[in-house]
């Protein structure tokens, strides 16, 4: 799955904007398949804009220190 570099959120918000834009012309000319498409494309982006949000509330996971065996003489 594609990965989005935190720094370009802001891009995403905008690429929204965008579509949402396109997304109005499109159903006042009726191109039904292009209005499915950015639908589809404006699901993947508030999926992605959402992810980070998520992968933030997260518990981190205590591994521990790893320990090295002594040798055996």
């Amino acid at each position: 799955m594609l990965q989005v570099n935190p720094k370009m959120l802001p891009r995403l918000g905008e690429t929204e904007k965008d579509l949402i834009l396109l997304r109005k012309r499109a159903e006042e000319e009726q191109w039904l398949g292009e209005i499915e498409c950015i639908n589809l494309t404006l699901l993947f982006i508030r999926t992605k804009q959402a992810e980070p949000a998520r992968l933030t509330r997260r518990t981190p996971v205590a591994l521990g220190t790893p320990t090295v065996p002594s040798p055996n003489r």
